[in-house]
């Protein structure tokens, strides 16, 4: 079918099997190609999600400026929503996370704002002054503030990710596995395969240097797009059966294994999601499904040290 407008292009990814790093013995592990959206990660999903309840209940009205802290991922897919339909955006971020985020909102006419980090290390205190920063900006006339973490609305964007991935692996999976920034996708994703089959284990990943959903002390860690440091406000304990933590240099290395082994071009947060993908499958065992996302696109960390290291 031809998309009368880009944003029908959002959805309806690609499910892929790893074929070479699972070990023998393990279960089945399939990822959803995320990158395939148009900005190149799943966020396209919550923002139009996200901008389109604003645009119905009207707290976003005609030629009006949205408002959003970000590590860079949601800021892009607002950046572009804002594009397609009309609207102004304005990003606070941080030189904690990658330039090529900076440059492709700035790409689809958003304005940056920086709240600089410390050795650009994503911490509790980095994140809490961003959201300071979009709370002050968002207080202009015409301006909206997405405020991702408190937004029940961004949910919503993940149900259709979860009924592709049923329909996809024909109603066969056994557990879903996602790293938790807001935690949106995870719930949403979980809700929608746990509507067809009660039993599907829901798994969380987080940072193992800032291990807080486990009850765990804040720390710096360089996985872009989770571990804010803190508890999300809207975190549902009772949707998840376990907490997996992987630390940056795992995530990594995953994710240029990934890429050499799979070749699958993705970020540092789509290696934690398979690093733990892989370690729940391996008990799971033969027979099981296990599926995670590979969030976004390599593309985004060429500058970082994702790449240039081994």
């Amino acid at each position: 079918m031809i998309a009368t407008n880009v944003l029908q292009a959002i959805g309806n990814t690609p499910l892929v099997q790893l074929c070479h790093i699972v070990p023998r013995g393990s279960g089945r592990v399939f990822v959803k190609l995320e990158f395939a959206n148009p900005t190149g990660s799943m966020k396209d999903r919550m923002a139009k999600a996200v901008v389109e309840a604003a645009e119905t209940d009207g707290r976003l009205k005609p030629g009006g400026t949205v408002v959003e802290y970000t590590g860079g991922t949601t800021g892009v897919s607002l950046a572009f929503v804002c594009a397609a339909k009309g609207y102004k955006f304005h990003a606070v971020f941080s030189d904690a996370f990658s330039d090529e985020k900076r440059m492709m909102m700035n790409a689809f006419g958003g304005v940056v704002t920086d709240v600089p980090s410390e050795n650009k290390q994503i911490t509790e205190k980095l994140i809490r002054a961003m959201i300071e920063k979009a709370r002050t900006l968002s207080q202009q006339p015409d301006h909206w503030w997405c405020d991702q973490i408190n937004n029940r609305d961004a949910e919503k964007g993940y149900y259709a990710l979860g009924e592709e991935i049923w329909n996809q692996t024909g109603g066969k999976v056994d557990a879903f596995v996602k790293s938790v920034g807001s935690a949106h996708c995870l719930h949403g994703v979980t809700k929608a395969l746990q509507a067809h089959n009660p039993r599907i284990h829901a798994v969380a990943v987080e940072p193992a240097e800032s291990p807080v959903l486990t009850g765990g002390s804040p720390g710096g860690h360089q996985i872009e797009g989770i571990g804010i440091g803190f508890t999300p406000p809207l975190w549902e304990p009772k949707l998840v059966n376990e907490v997996v933590g992987v630390s940056t240099k795992d995530a990594q290395v995953m994710a240029r294994r990934l890429a050499k082994e799979e070749a699958l071009f993705a970020g540092t947060s789509s290696g934690a999601n398979v690093v733990a993908a892989l370690y729940v499958a391996a008990r799971l065992g033969p027979g099981a499904t296990v599926v995670t996302i590979l969030v976004d696109s390599g593309l985004r960390y060429v500058s970082t040290g994702l790449y240039k290291t081994e």
